[in-house]
Parts: structure tokens; C-alpha cells; sequence
């Protein structure tokens, strides 16, 4: 039996639009069963153990660029390095994603704004049943961190493409972190192009064209278009 395992990640709150959080980020990661990450997996658990951190710790993206929560004791170096093996993971490994991002300043409700995700997504699925039913079995896992986007993932697919909808911790996978990550770098992907970047992340990424030619380019060639 094949079967593709979509992990879903968000970046953002349906709260008012807010000048320091004006975007709202969905990121799907698509793997095939039949691909073998496993050593990839175990190699990235190694790293993680090594930094210091144990085994079961999810790696949260933004809050390490930040230097917030688990990642406030750590300098410069270690978060980069951090950083660097999750990135390093999810661009070996053989899997694809797509984002969503929406600006919240082009809706007048929240209504709206779950709304055209519900739409976007569900556009996104039509247009590639051709991908989704080439497989025996999909499994979408979600942590339920927000209750708006399980209810649009319960009915895009659920509807369209008869999934398995799976509540996951993102310790659990490390696949579900990736899907972290690109909702991240996708964020900073809109920054540069609206606004720019906020201090920490100039400070993470000194670079632009780095930033540009090391991140933002190699992921961008995963996306599912």
C-alpha cells in the first residue's frame, strides 16, 4: 500500500492585523512512505542530542532566530548550527511542500480570512487529485494549535481526498518541525519582499544575498507548484 504523509504547520493568529504580525502562513510537507529518511532522521537526532537538547525536544524556528524560549540561553553560534541541521535535513531529504501566505490587512473580518484559506487550499487540492490519488492511503497529521485550521483541514480533506486526519506532537515527527521551518522561511521570504526583516532576524541572517542564495533559492525548489 503507498502511502503520503502531509504534515501541516501554521505561522501566525487570526487576531486583528498588527504591523509587527501581518501575515498568516500555512506550510504542507509531503512525504512518501516509500522513501526511505530514516538515516537522515537518526542523524539529525544525534545532532539535536549533541547541542545539548534532549532527545523528545521539538525544534521551534522562529523563537531560535529569536532567541526566545528554550533558545535564550544560547548564542549566536549554536542557534545558527541549530538551525543549520534541520535546514540541512528537510533539503536533503526527499520530500516536497507548498505555503500559503496570506495578508492580513486584505481582510475585514476573520471570517474572511478563514475563509480564503479554506479556498486556497481546498483550490490547491483540486488541482493536484491526480498527485493525492496516486496513492492508497494519505495521513495528515496537525497538532490542533488552532481550531480554524483543523476544521479546514477536516473539511478540504476529508471531502476531497478521504484522509486520515491524525493529531501529532511535533516532537513526535520531525517532518512536522520542517513544516515549522518553512513556515518561517517563508515569512521572512514576504519580509523581504513588503517590509524587511525584524533586528533579530538581520542579525541571524547579516546577508541578504546569502540569506537569498543559502535558504530562500534551494527551498523554493521543493515547493509543489
Amino acid at each position: 500500500m503507498s502511502t503520503l504523509s502531509i504534515f501541516v504547520d501554521e505561522s501566525g493568529d487570526f487576531g486583528d492585523f498588527e504591523a509587527h504580525a501581518p501575515y498568516y502562513i500555512i506550510s504542507l510537507v509531503f512525504h512518501d512512505q516509500s522513501k526511505d529518511i530514516s538515516e537522515r532522521l537518526e542523524h539529525l537526532q544525534r545532532r539535536i542530542i549533541e547541542a545539548g537538547f534532549p532527545q523528545e525536544h521539538a525544534i521551534h524556528t522562529a523563537p531560535l532566530i529569536r532567541r526566545e524560549k528554550d533558545y535564550k540561553y544560547l548564542g549566536l553560534a549554536e542557534r545558527r548550527k541549530l538551525f543549520h541541521r534541520l535546514f540541512d535535513f528537510s533539503r536533503i531529504c526527499d520530500i516536497s511542500y507548498r505555503s500559503f501566505v496570506f495578508k492580513k490587512k486584505e481582510f475585514s473580518s476573520h471570517e474572511q480570512l478563514v475563509a480564503r484559506m479554506a479556498k486556497e487550499l481546498g483550490l490547491f487540492v483540486r488541482n493536484h487529485l491526480d498527485f493525492f490519488y496516486s496513492y492508497d492511503e494519505l495521513i495528515v497529521y496537525y497538532d490542533n494549535g488552532q481550531k480554524e485550521i483543523t476544521t479546514i483541514i477536516n473539511a478540504v480533506f476529508n471531502v476531497l481526498v478521504d484522509a486520515d486526519i491524525r493529531r501529532v506532537k511535533p516532537s513526535d515527527y520531525y517532518l512536522f518541525q520542517a513544516a515549522d521551518m518553512f513556515c518561517t522561511l517563508e515569512l521572512i521570504r514576504q519580509k523581504l519582499q513588503d517590509s524587511g526583516l525584524s533586528a533579530s532576524e538581520r542579525t541571524f541572517f547579516p546577508s541578504q544575498r546569502a540569506l537569498k542564495k543559502n535558504y530562500l533559492n534551494p527551498i523554493a525548489r521543493k515547493q509543489l507548484s
